[in-house]
């Protein structure tokens, strides 16, 4: 493991000229030799304390020196190549916007463009009052928003002014963006009184502090969305038949389309429409949910009844899952118009948008605790969203499997659904 660390902790940096790449590569060789060479001299010393002959330690050596030098030497070669291509670079390279109007901005952005090589791809920097960086600015705050909503930005770092009120600008910019599934990152006088312990993060020449981070790493997102397509894939194969009748049933109870198309609100204030069996009369569909459906509700037909009592007319959204926009797991997306108390939920509660972080979900942790249904009360939206923001921190594979196994257990003829 020593010698694994020794032979690939090469520093990184800028594109560099030719002679700079041959430079590189040569001291890379030399790099890979020594450290072999260290490790080598080492288990000889172990070899011959262990009272093994000299002959054959040094033949064994350096058979061991030779295979692993030539080893290493096309691993590394593969690995550069592979970094090196334009395809791997665009996948690997992390979209980093910068927020500020001054010297310290331009600076970022600086080593943002020219010293980071490939790992980091500027994407702007980002002010409501640019200033004296009107040419230089991409765009205001909410037009930042808008781009994490297309999944165009992975990190923020924050580089505002120095002065009196920094700490209170920082603050207000990460209030607006706490909503964002991104990484936030400040420079560290810009650190809250109360963060100064957080250690400082490294990102190129860039010494940062990391303020919030991303609700599930890439690595995880990769597992949750193998799961979510597999599964998926095999629901789609399986429930065939099932779709086809409810696909029938709903025709013939009442004329209008077979599925209810409605926007809704998903992952970083993204809009996209979910899809369910329609449940109500075609005339009496509320597009805009403007009306909660409520027990006994008029709009309902007979087809559409049970098939909210099975919860069956969300099937479809399996469909939203294939297509990326929703997961199985995660909080259940509300169109833009849904009240609770009279009040637009994100005005209602200041950690509602928190939720948009992750991907929406077919079930979550707040359905299989009973937390579903129409949000009457504030205390109906408080509930729900206390055991969303639970399911976001407490994340794993683990526990989305044990969310869908209770979700078929308990929720599938729940007292809850209607």
């Amino acid at each position: 493991m020593l010698t694994f660390c020794l032979i690939y902790r090469v520093p990184r940096g800028p594109r560099a000229s030719a002679e700079g790449s041959y430079r590189q590569l040569l001291g890379g060789v030399l790099h890979l030799a020594q450290s072999l060479l260290v490790a080598g001299v080492a288990g000889d010393v172990v070899l011959a304390l262990l009272g093994h002959d000299w002959t054959a330690i040094l033949v064994v050596t350096s058979i061991w020196f030779a295979s692993s030098f030539a080893a290493a030497m096309v691993a590394r070669c593969v690995g550069t190549y592979a970094s090196a291509h334009p395809s791997f670079s665009r996948r690997i390279a992390r979209n980093v916007a910068v927020i500020g109007d001054g010297g310290d901005a331009l600076h970022v952005a600086d080593l943002c463009l020219n010293f980071m090589g490939e790992t980091i791809r500027l994407v702007g920097v980002f002010s409501d009052t640019p200033g004296g960086l009107a040419a230089t600015v991409a765009g205001s705050i909410n037009d930042l928003i808008e781009l994490t909503g297309q999944a165009a930005v992975d990190d923020v770092i924050i580089a505002v002014p120095r002065g009196v009120e920094a700490l209170k600008i920082v603050s207000e910019i990460r209030w607006r963006l706490r909503g964002t599934a991104v990484a936030i990152y400040v420079l560290p006088h810009l650190a809250q009184p109360a963060e100064v312990a957080l250690p400082v993060e490294m990102m190129g020449p860039l010494a940062l502090k990391i303020v919030q981070f991303r609700p599930l790493t890439f690595h995880q997102e990769f597992w949750k969305r193998l799961l979510d397509v597999t599964l998926a894939l095999i629901l789609i194969t399986i429930l065939a038949p099932l779709f086809a009748a409810i696909a029938l049933a709903v025709k013939l109870d009442s004329p209008g389309p077979v599925l209810f198309r409605q926007p809704r609100i998903g992952r970083n204030y993204q809009s996209f429409t979910v899809l369910k069996f329609r449940s109500m009369y075609a005339e009496s569909s509320d597009m805009m949910a403007t009306r909660q459906t409520s027990r006994s509700d008029p709009r309902v037909t007979r087809v559409g009844k049970w098939l909210r009592k099975l919860s069956l007319d969300e099937l479809p959204q399996i469909l939203n899952v294939v297509a990326g926009d929703m997961s199985l797991v995660g909080p259940r997306p509300h169109t833009a118009h849904t009240r609770a108390g009279g009040r637009l939920l994100g005005d209602a509660m200041d950690e509602y948008v928190i939720r948009h972080q992750v991907k929406p979900g077919i079930t979550g942790w707040a359905q299989v605790n009973g937390a579903r249904g129409e949000l009457v009360t504030l205390d109906d939206l408080y509930r729900r969203v206390t055991y969303d923001l639970e399911y976001i921190e407490r994340w794993s594979i683990w526990f989305d499997i044990r969310i869908i196994m209770m979700t078929v257990l308990r929720e599938v003829f729940s007292k809850h659904a209607f």
